[in-house]
């Protein structure tokens, strides 16, 4: 399970200049990368990143469970 308080930290890293290190951590790592090249999409992807943030918390933290949930079936 993801925390929410410690995406949000990892979300204000980027007030020091290392942005996305909160969707690595989220596993989305491809737009993880981007945003840290591009400085969160020159800021303007980091600030939507604040408001959609608790969905992708969510949304991460159900896809862990369903993983769980298929693999006690096998």
């Amino acid at each position: 399970m993801k925390s929410g308080p410690a995406a949000f930290v990892l979300w204000l890293v980027c007030l020091v200049g290392v942005c996305g290190l909160h969707r690595i951590y989220l596993g989305r790592y491809w737009t993880g990368l981007l945003w840290l090249f591009t400085l969160g999409l020159l800021g303007i992807g980091q600030i939507v990143d604040l408001f959609l943030l608790p969905s992708m918390i969510r949304q991460t933290n159900m896809e862990q469970r369903l993983e769980r949930i298929e693999g006690h079936r096998a």
